[in-house]
């Protein structure tokens, strides 16, 4: 597995759970992501990587990239040969499962955009309270974040449109917490608000038709935004991947169950079967769940890019 953090000598500004992210000396505008095979399941780091992991998400970010050219987006190049010369020593490290990227201010806020009921939103859901009519025992809905859904939705039913839903940026180590779009105007403003929401729907949808003519349902997805010296809005950090996204295989989907996916649902899945209390140290991983899961990514590119 590689740990980027052991091989290059770069100043490291941010490490993630995945994701190294270097300062380049001298240029002091760029940032050098590096995508490692780490994986998490419960913010916790596994001991095994997934061998190829890092390289299917930073060529599925690159694919989208692309696939949005008219959108600005963050992205340099992805072609080391380019890199300051200051990087050249790590090359082959980098080859692949890396990005030259613009240094930029990040709104402090996770553009989630849904599909489908699904994960945090379903349990929010399920949770959330009637909203009774003038007739005894009839309700008009759920209040779900400021949303009025129907009663009776189900696992996986479609949610149309999709719903612009979010969430704090939390800190490493702390989770995202739901906020209402009212909350989020407070943060960033009205007007930048109303930007963001469309703009990220707008990408969802794209993403979605597209995705979904090569049998992949992308139930909900998390964007990340930031702004230039211009005060314009960038599309940043991974896009779409199956990280950041639930990619379901669409011939496998049925209301009211809990699809496969093409990501690390697979290892959530297994995990599940044990007694671990989902807390450091991680349980041992088998090698036929790494080989699965990485069956899962590289799947997921290869739908991505079919012609």
């Amino acid at each position: 597995m590689l740990d980027s953090r052991k091989v290059i000598g770069l100043p490291l500004r941010v490490s993630g759970k995945v994701r190294d992210i270097y300062d380049i000396p001298g240029h002091d505008d760029k940032l050098l992501f590096v995508t490692t095979d780490r994986i998490s399941a419960y913010d916790v780091i596994m001991n095994e990587g997934v061998p190829g992991k890092g390289y299917v998400l930073t060529q599925v970010a690159l694919f989208w990239f692309d696939f949005f050219k008219d959108v600005p987006n963050h992205l340099i190049t992805a072609d080391v040969t380019q890199y300051p010369e200051v990087c050249q020593p790590y090359a082959k490290h980098l080859e692949g499962r890396s990005m030259l990227v613009q240094k930029l201010e990040v709104v402090p806020i996770e553009h989630i955009v849904r599909g489908r009921l699904s994960g945090s939103y379903l349990k929010a859901y399920n949770n959330a309270k009637s909203i009774p009519t003038e007739s005894p025992g009839i309700f008009r809905g759920k209040d779900v974040c400021g949303f009025i859904l129907p009663m009776g939705m189900q696992e996986n039913d479609t949610l149309d449109p999709p719903l612009f839903t979010p969430s704090t940026k939390a800190e490493q180590g702390l989770h995202d917490e739901n906020i209402s779009f009212a909350q989020m105007q407070s943060v960033v403003g009205g007007e930048r608000a109303r930007e963001m929401e469309s703009m990220c729907i707008s990408l969802y949808e794209r993403a979605a038709k597209y995705a979904l003519e090569r049998g992949i349902v992308i139930a909900d997805t998390k964007f990340e935004l930031g702004i230039n010296d211009k005060d314009e809005l960038i599309l940043i950090d991974e896009v779409l991947t199956p990280d950041s996204s639930r990619f379901w295989p669409a011939d496998e989907v049925v209301i009211g169950q809990t699809p496969p996916s093409y990501d690390k649902q697979f290892l959530r899945d297994w995990l599940s079967t044990l007694t671990w209390d989902k807390t450091p140290p991680p349980p041992t991983v088998p090698a036929t769940i790494i080989s699965g899961t990485q069956q899962r990514y590289f799947e997921a590119l290869n739908r991505l890019k079919k012609a």
